[in-house]
């Protein structure tokens, strides 16, 4: 686990070059790990990400009676027949994802109590679809001391319309309906492959459910669930990441382990901004940029739009890239908090509302800068990568949630970048 005094140095002129592997999808396994609850029995998720939130969502998990085992990729997870509907451990407020044991909980107990969520400061994430959601199906929902409060005496099928394609809600409905009496339609749903991954591993545990991967999933419940085996997709956003790492150090970077598919939208932005990018069927990419990038605009949107999660790559990028580019940001209202440490290393940047304009500048300038989230951390990492001098990334912690080995892969690369312990002194 990283020290919170720790930063890293980031030697800036690298050219990354060579091949990574990409392991399981962070945004899918600790999804995943919840679904076990809603079956008795041991249940086996393999090619887990070893980063720091699997074993918070372990301590989660463990502390409404589950036995976890974490063993290099691999999570074991043990549900009891009687389990607690109380999910207050301290490693909720670190978790963003520890909501998603809502749902299950609701589901198995037709109760729960689980503490309201922590995670990155990107902005606020309202839990309204999650609670409506569980109120069509029949239970109560309240906020009470800083928890999500969940009771029915049955949960019935019902026709759910999410105002936004939530991901957390689509989750936590779907994890719900899958032991409710009757058909559940869920409209506008979240598309992610994430969700596509949850979908089959339910399946896999004995659910009836229809239209995973389209905005419209059907829910015919059943009385129970029976553990699996499952092994978690690859992670598309850490594959992204490394798309871009190729483009802005004018690289060549071989990505396997990820489905090509997943990033059609991204790859083909970074086509257009002048990289050659070679797909190999279902099991990675390879991005070669010769040249400074082109400016290019993006717009996150839901699956299959552009991530909100890459939205700090998309920004790194149009700083050293030849031309203007207009991002904007329609998810996360803050999100750009990353554009003030853009700015600290030369970066020609300006927001207004949902909207930045970013002027490419031909080098950026070393500074110490501060990673508010998982993406962020990252972004400002390659911005380092692409400065001159050598740039000091602080809170390096919230990269190690979203990241296995990150330093160690990007110095196989090619990158010079050294963990440092001590205090930082921050202007």
């Amino acid at each position: 686990m990283t020290a919170m005094s720790e930063h890293w140095d980031v030697h800036g002129g690298a050219r990354l070059e060579g091949e990574v592997e990409v392991v399981g999808a962070k945004n899918s396994v600790l999804k995943l790990m919840a679904a076990a609850l809603l079956a008795e029995g041991t249940t086996t998720i393999t090619n887990c990400p070893q980063i720091l939130d699997v074993p918070l969502m372990a301590d989660v998990l463990r502390s409404v009676g589950c036995e976890v085992e974490l063993d290099g990729d691999t999570a074991r997870i043990t549900t009891p027949s009687e389990l607690s509907h109380r999910a207050d451990s301290p490693a909720m407020g670190k978790l963003r994802a520890s909501v998603c044991v809502l749902g299950p909980l609701v589901g198995r107990l037709k109760r729960a109590v689980v503490a309201l969520p922590g995670g990155d400061a990107i902005g606020s994430r309202p839990l309204d679809m999650h609670q409506n959601g569980l109120r069509a199906l029949g239970a109560t929902s309240t906020i009470e001391h800083g928890c999500v409060v969940a009771k029915a005496d049955e949960l019935q099928g019902a026709q759910i319309w999410l105002d936004f394609p939530s991901v957390g809600a689509t989750e936590n409905i779907l994890m719900a309906a899958v032991l409710a009496e009757g058909t559940t339609v869920i409209d506008n749903a979240a598309r992610e492959p994430e969700i596509a991954d949850i979908c089959t591993m339910l399946i896999e545990m004995g659910a009836k459910i229809e239209g995973a991967g389209t905005s419209t999933l059907t829910v015919h419940g059943v009385d129970a669930l029976h553990p699996t085996e499952h092994r978690v997709i690859g992670d598309r956003i850490v594959g992204a990441t490394w798309a871009f790492a190729a483009a802005m150090t004018r690289g060549d970077i071989t990505v396997r382990g990820v489905n090509p598919h997943h990033l059609d939208l991204v790859l083909d932005k970074l086509r257009m901004a002048g990289a050659e990018v070679t797909t190999f069927d279902g099991t990675g990419f390879r991005v070669v940029q010769a040249e400074r990038p082109k400016a290019v605009d993006f717009v996150t949107l839901p699956y299959p739009g552009f991530a909100t999660d890459l939205q700090p790559f998309a920004v790194a990028l149009s700083a050293i890239s030849e031309g203007t580019s207009m991002i904007t940001e329609n998810v996360y209202e803050a999100r750009f908090r990353f554009i003030e440490e853009m700015q600290r290393l030369g970066a020609d940047a300006r927001t207004d509302g949902h909207h930045a304009v970013v002027r490419g500048v031909d080098s950026l300038s070393s500074a110490p800068v501060w990673a508010s989230d998982i993406r962020a951390g990252a972004g400002l990492v390659l911005a380092g990568l692409c400065a001159d001098g050598v740039t000091e990334v602080w809170d390096v912690f919230h990269i190690d949630r979203g990241y296995p080995h990150f330093v160690e892969n990007l110095n196989r690369l090619g990158a010079r970048i050294e963990r440092v312990s001590g205090a930082p002194e921050r202007s």
